[in-house]
């Protein structure tokens, strides 16, 4: 078994989408071990983000993740990494597959709805940032 870390974006919880995601994420597999409903703040999601510092588009990033709630959560089934990068559909949703969450839920490439980890490193960093060991128990 594998775990990774994806958000439900402010956009998608704005527009009400956030229960249908959840429910295609269980629908495809998925285990929630762990779930919350937050607001971060602009720092906090700099720190989440860091890796994207040097990008043109890391400012605007920030301030949309920080403009109103998310939900993180902690998945686990076999391959969950690259399942739900697939299931994510592509970053933009223009480009995404038929079928996907980002081509039923997305606005744009940079309101996408749902952000999943690229990799192990990453998602161990990412499950980290939003949860507490005792809370993946």
């Amino acid at each position: 078994m594998q775990r990774t870390f994806s958000i439900i974006k402010p956009d998608a919880f704005r527009k009400g989408y956030a229960g249908a995601i959840l429910a295609e994420i269980e629908k495809a597999g998925f285990q929630i071990i762990a779930i919350k409903k937050l607001s971060i703040s602009k720092t906090q999601a700099e720190g989440f983000y860091y890796v994207h510092k040097e990008r043109p588009f890391f400012a605007s990033l920030t301030t949309f993740m920080s403009s109103g709630p998310i939900i993180a959560m902690v998945l686990e089934k076999d391959d969950a990494i690259a399942d739900l990068r697939k299931l994510m559909g592509a970053t933009n949703p223009a480009n995404a597959e038929e079928g996907t969450i980002r081509k039923k839920y997305a606005g744009s490439i940079e309101e996408n709805a749902i952000h999943g980890s690229d990799g192990e490193d990453t998602a161990q960093f990412e499950i980290g940032y939003f949860f507490a060991g005792y809370e993946l128990a």
